[in-house]
């Protein structure tokens, strides 16, 4: 039990660090060079989360999110303990990722924070955790979808995943920068110094992804 419980926090360490190193990464590249866009930025958390499930998927689950475990967990699929474990895992790979990359770009662009989301000040930040709620949401309903529910058809699950992210990255990334991931915000957010709005980074994905667990649970799987 203690060997797979060390081997499932490696797992959510890494997998957490390669997404906040390649998400928040393609953020600061496009600050320094506008060479990606936000499609691009889009593609690399996409691509990013993809790998992730395919390397780690038999291994851990392919968490990642605070609000993807906390999903689990409401869900009876994961135990209370396991899930501050993983939040544990998740949230000290987001910040090596930052910490990386605050070597890597000697702290980036001042106005960046490292890659940390930002909420559009025409936006406020009660709508803004609505936005990451909606997209926590659709991305936990994916993750039971391809992840818990046992009809789906195997080995697509990081794609869809992917792919999940990638769309919301595309849809929100102005309104909110689409954490939709509370390691996400926190790891460039505890390297830089810049909390503005952070709440709003754990409230949004957590009722999301809780809600999305909640319907997906008791209204959409097949009962034996």
């Amino acid at each position: 039990m203690a060997r797979d419980a060390g081997r499932i926090f490696l797992a959510e360490l890494i997998g957490t660090f390669g997404l906040v190193f390649m998400g928040a990464g393609a953020v600061l590249h496009q600050a320094t060079t506008e060479a990606l866009g936000t499609t691009g930025i889009a593609f690399a958390y996409g691509l990013a989360a993809l790998l992730g499930v395919f390397a780690f998927g038999q291994v851990s689950g392919a968490h990642f999110n605070p609000a993807v475990s906390f999903a689990m967990a409401l869900a009876k699929r994961l135990s209370w303990g396991g899930m501050v474990r993983c939040w544990i895992a998740q949230l000290l790979g987001a910040a090596l990722a930052a910490w990386f990359l605050a070597a890597c770009y000697r702290g980036g662009p001042l106005d960046m924070h490292l890659g940390a989301p930002a909420v559009d000040p025409t936006l406020g930040p009660m709508l803004a955790a609505a936005v990451e709620a909606v997209l926590a949401f659709l991305l936990v309903l994916v993750y039971f979808g391809t992840v818990v529910d046992p009809r789906a058809p195997k080995g697509f699950a990081g794609l869809a995943i992917g792919l999940t992210l990638a769309a919301g990255v595309l849809a929100g990334y102005g309104l909110t920068g689409a954490a939709m991931n509370p390691a996400r915000a926190f790891g460039p957010a505890f390297a830089s110094g810049y909390w503005q709005d952070q709440w709003v980074y754990w409230a949004g994905p957590l009722i999301g992804g809780g809600v999305a667990a909640f319907l997906y649970d008791r209204f959409l799987l097949e009962r034996g």
